[in-house]
This record gives C-alpha cells, sequence and structure tokens, in this order.
C-alpha cells in the first residue's frame, strides 16, 4: 500500500511525505511517489511509528475471562499501540520455559505484535538461563497481583542482566544499587513518587530506566476500587514531579500497565489494576494540545526508547527498512471516552466520560491495517523480535 500526504516528524518539523509499504517494511518515504499499490489518503493525519506498550498483563490462561490475547490486543490497536510486551504474573504464573511457550501459543490469537517478560520466584534460576528473547526478567520487590514478590533479589539480580522490577520507595534504592554492583539493565516499572524521582535523578546512568503510568500522571488519589491499583494513585506533588521527570529525562518511557479486572471484580474491592492501551496515546494526544508534551516528546517515549531498552529490531521509527508498523492520528479529533465503546473485555476505564483532544484513526501492523475508524480486521500480529 501507499499513505498519501501523511504529515512526519522530521527535524521536529511536521512535513507531508507519502510512504511506501512493500512485503510489511517501509520501502520508501518522500513526496509524490509514484505507485500502483493501494492508496490511503492521509490528508490531514499525522503518521507516527506505531507505539510500543512496554507493559501489559493480558491474562488470558485461568484468567481469560478478564482479557485475552484478542480482546487486549484489538483494544491496544484501537489505541494505536503496535506492539506489547506482557508481564509474568498471570495465572499460572510464567516461571518456566514451558510455560513461557504456552503463553506464546495463546498469543497468536493477538492482532498486534507480541513480546513477554519473565517471571521468577528467585528459585528458577536455571529456566531463566534457557529462557530466549524475552524482553527481561521481572523482580516483583512488592506484594501485588500474582504474590510472586521476590525474596533473594540479590541472587537474580546476580544471574541476570536484563531486569524489570516493581519497586516502590525504598526498594527504588535497593534495585538500582544491586543493578550496579551486578552491572545490570535495569526497568523501574511504574514510577510513581516525588521520592522515587529523585533518587533516581541521583542515580541515573545508561544502564538504569524508569517508567511511568497514564494513571499516575492524569489521576490523582482516589479511593474508589476502579481506581485501586499498585502503586496506588499519589498527590498532586508527585504528579507535578513525574511531568518534571518526563521534561528533565528521568522518566525514559510511558507504558500503561494495562491489568483489567471483571467490574464485579473492583466493585467488591481487593483487585489491583485498570485497563488502560486503548486511553494511553489518546491521553498523550490530549496532552499534546494542552502543550504538556510535544509530539516529539511522546515518540521518544512511547516508540524509539522501547526500543533502544529492550534491544527490539526493526521498529519504534518511521524510517526506509523498518517494520510498518505506523498509526494514523488525527491531532484535532475530539472524542468521549466511554466505557461501552471499548475494545477491552472488562469494558470499563477510570476516563470514562473524559474528552479527549486528538485519537488514533487507523493503526497498520507490519504492513496491515488493523484498526480502521472503530473496526478490527483481524490479522494476527507478529512476536517481537529482540537483539540482546
Amino acid at each position: 500500500m501507499i499513505i498519501t500526504d501523511a504529515r512526519i516528524l522530521e527535524n521536529g518539523v511536521l512535513v507531508k511525505k507519502d510512504i511506501l509499504i512493500i512485503g510489511g517494511k517501509i520501502k520508501k518515504i518522500a513526496q509524490g511517489i509514484d505507485s500502483d499499490e493501494k492508496i490511503i489518503n492521509a490528508e490531514g493525519l499525522i503518521a507516527i511509528p506505531g507505539i510500543i506498550d512496554s507493559h501489559v498483563h493480558f491474562r488470558d490462561f485461568e484468567q481469560k475471562y478478564k482479557e485475552d490475547f484478542f480482546t487486549g490486543s484489538c483494544a491496544a490497536a484501537a489505541g494505536g499501540i503496535t506492539s506489547v510486551l506482557d508481564m509474568p504474573n498471570n495465572k499460572p504464573p510464567v516461571l518456566s520455559v514451558d510455560d513461557l511457550n504456552k503463553k506464546r501459543e495463546l498469543a497468536k490469537k493477538s492482532v498486534v505484535n507480541y513480546g513477554f517478560y519473565f517471571g521468577t520466584d528467585g528459585n528458577n534460576i536455571p529456566e531463566i538461563k534457557k529462557a530466549k528473547n524475552i524482553a527481561a526478567v521481572k523482580v516483583y520487590m512488592e506484594r501485588t497481583t500474582g504474590n510472586l514478590a521476590v525474596e533473594n533479589v540479590e541472587n537474580v539480580f546476580k544471574n541476570c542482566k536484563r531486569i524489570a522490577v516493581h519497586a516502590e520507595g525504598k526498594n527504588v534504592s535497593k534495585a538500582i544499587e544491586l543493578a550496579k554492583k551486578y552491572n545490570n539493565y535495569l526497568y523501574l516499572c511504574h514510577i510513581s513518587t516525588k521520592e522515587e524521582i529523585e533518587i533516581i535523578k541521583r542515580e541515573k546512568s545508561n544502564k538504569i530506566f524508569a517508567e511511568a503510568t497514564p494513571h499516575h500522571l492524569f489521576l490523582k488519589s482516589n479511593n474508589t476500587p476502579f481506581c485501586l491499583m499498585k502503586p496506588e494513585l499519589k498527590s498532586a506533588a508527585d504528579v507535578k514531579a513525574l511531568w518534571d521527570g518526563i521534561d528533565l529525562g528521568i522518566i525514559d518511557t510511558i507504558g500503561s500497565d494495562h491489568a483489567p479486572h471483571a467490574v464485579e471484580e473492583k466493585k467488591s474491592g481487593g483487585c489491583y489494576g485498570i485497563p488502560g492501551v486503548e486511553t494511553l496515546l489518546p491521553l498523550l494526544l490530549n496532552a499534546i494540545n494542552e502543550k504538556r508534551l510535544t509530539l516529539k516528546k511522546v515518540i521518544q517515549l512511547c516508540c524509539e526508547n522501547p526500543v533502544r531498552i529492550f534491544g527490539i529490531k526493526n521498529k519504534g521509527f518511521l524510517k526506509e527498512g523498518y517494520d510498518a508498523d505506523i498509526v494514523l492520528v488525527d491531532i484535532n479529533r475530539i472524542k468521549e471516552v466511554k466505557n461501552s465503546g471499548l475494545f477491552t473485555k472488562c469494558k470499563w476505564s477510570p476516563f470514562d466520560g473524559m474528552k479527549l483532544r486528538g485519537w488514533p484513526v487507523m493503526t497498520i501492523v507490519n504492513g496491515n491495517v488493523v484498526f480502521d475508524n472503530g473496526k478490527i480486521n483481524d490479522i494476527k500480529g507478529k512476536k517481537v523480535v529482540f537483539s540482546r
């Protein structure tokens, strides 16, 4: 296909270009490309690289009533996300290569690209060493969904080179200390407090990365069960610190931490997590319209930096030779988030009723139109390939 008259960001400026896609790859980006391929007219739209969501929980296995790889990936595509990295705290958790292979089979129904973290209980080092093509080993230093909190954390750091952590407060310092001791790549998930930002600012290096979530950026402390999550929502001062952390380059990525639960489960309390893949990009586009972010920064946080941090091959950039994972966005479209219109199986969002300006209108995965103005085309994604 050929996408005509799309505006793309070049050197900080939006310029009108055509994008020729052949064999699932970006073949050419230029003005006035002459081709007989199928034409997608992108007049008035902006083309950006497909969003890479580095933090999702697509459930499946014994909790597929909450979400599965098909419904979760449809929600992701509707939100402009073309690749997801799925966490291991399923039921059962992914602690062995056999568990990982079973999840990879389930993921074949996904309409977006998919990669995986490997789990640990502190006692499965031999299995971790056998695992291939994973984003990182996820270490839970806190109690949360799945009860995978690890006691012998140091043994994991000693034996794994790329680690993602759920760490809060003083455990952020502990994780960084261990990462520096054993020369790990460290990915700090869902940072949420001013104190944590200050810790990371002091200790930041080219191997230490931090993630923020949309809910910690756009919501404040709330005691309703639908806003119950780990880490909890924080104060206005903490929210400001996260935004400052983005501006200063302390925060490297924004991941949805998409963690759906059934409505009745949330009403009863005790379930941590909220859905987020459908609203991640619209919230950020709305923030662009409010002058809180730039388009360049969003692309860095959600496309380029995940590629750099996890060593993802051929994604994250609108460049010739790269995979044709592309989102067309209407930066001026105003639409209300409505529970009834969501693709996620759980059918609710803490942002229900919020009017946002800026929405994805088409999501292209590996050169295939998967989402088009509210409709999902069931064309399967591919596994994400990590270069290290």
